[in-house]
């Protein structure tokens, strides 16, 4: 059998001569810096300005809630948005969607996975990574009108991080890492009601590219802490399309959705087409947001649910089993 087991991450996205190291890798990057990009990737400072995008998402999950938590810097101004989906009731129970104040409210770091936060008209968000030599956990402290949350999810024993970089269709280059499931724990307060995140998983997205003004995607993501994926149809190709199974992490190939968009809560069906991967994805709920801006407009749909069906690390493996792994699917469109 040919092991699909990903190289290691280099230090930095881009090598001596300017050019993108493009590619799937297994680890942590350094700083991303694309003013150091050559020729054809480099673009002037004045368009660099309106088309780097950077964001950091957390998903935490446990067998109650689902809550999503997002940074977004879209580099003339910023934005983020946290909710609580109870899974029991079926709906979001608490959260907010806020616009910052451009250049202040929010900083997503260079560094992939560094220091994040959104403070803007009482909402508030604060995420931390592990330090040097430190016990390897990443903290989150979240306070707004409507809930407060703090967590805590430890990367000492986790599988690696996933790191892609690869070109973008009327942008340049494009670069994301994200993680595999992590334990998880803290706490969740609506009102007068404490949830414990003891026993959940953790995961996080970080993304940072030049990409285009319309950018879309179909997004896919589900974490245990044994085994987990993401998978994406659009911007980026088959990039960032991942298997994390006991501790290893395996590329995939492109990936199909299929789905009724005029009834997003009907089942899903998600595969890929090397083999690896087929699964029955059943929602409970979605978050959804649509705002038009004249000059900017987002448009997505995020159903809240879980996966089951098979997936593979290699195509002579046996299918190993997936049977009701949480996690959210996604269609979004940005005009940005």
């Amino acid at each position: 059998m040919i092991s699909r087991s990903l190289p290691a991450a280099p230090a930095n996205v881009i090598d001596a001569d300017g050019q993108p190291r493009m590619g799937r890798y297994a680890g942590s990057t350094g700083v991303i810096d694309w003013s150091t990009l050559a020729a054809p990737y480099a673009r002037t400072s004045l368009w660099r300005r309106f088309h780097h995008k950077r964001w950091q998402y957390v998903a935490l999950s446990t067998p109650q809630l689902l809550c999503g938590i997002a940074i977004v810097d879209v580099g003339w101004t910023n934005t983020a948005f946290a909710y609580v989906f109870d899974r029991q009731q079926g709906k979001q129970i608490a959260g907010f969607s806020q616009d910052g104040i451009p250049g202040l409210s929010a900083k997503v770091s260079d560094q992939p996975g560094g220091p994040s936060r959104f403070h803007c008209f009482g909402n508030r968000i604060d995420y931390q990574p592990p330090t040097d030599g430190g016990d390897g956990k990443y903290q989150l402290s979240l306070q707004c009108e409507q809930f407060e949350l703090e967590a805590e999810f430890d990367a000492s024993q986790a599988a690696p991080l996933l790191l892609a970089v690869g070109p973008i269709v009327h942008g340049s280059v494009h670069a994301t890492q994200k993680s595999p499931g992590m334990p998880l724990t803290g706490e969740v307060r609506v009102g007068d009601q404490r949830y414990a995140l003891e026993g959940g998983v953790a995961s996080f997205d970080y993304s940072n590219g030049l990409l285009a003004r319309n950018t879309e995607w179909r997004w896919a993501s589900a974490h245990g802490l044994d085994i987990g994926f993401n998978l994406q149809a659009g911007y980026f190709g088959k990039q960032e399309n991942v298997l994390w199974l006991d501790g290893q992490l395996h590329a995939l190939g492109n990936v199909r959705f299929e789905y009724d968009l005029a009834a997003p809560l009907a089942p899903w069906h998600i595969y890929t087409d090397d083999g690896l991967l087929d699964l029955q994805f059943m929602p409970e709920g979605a978050r959804h947001e649509n705002k038009n801006m004249l000059i900017a407009a987002t448009r997505y749909i995020q159903p809240i649910g879980s996966f089951s069906g098979w997936v593979k690390p290699e195509r002579n493996a046996a299918p190993h089993p997936v049977e009701h792994l949480v996690g959210v699917t996604e269609e979004h469109f940005s005009r940005w």
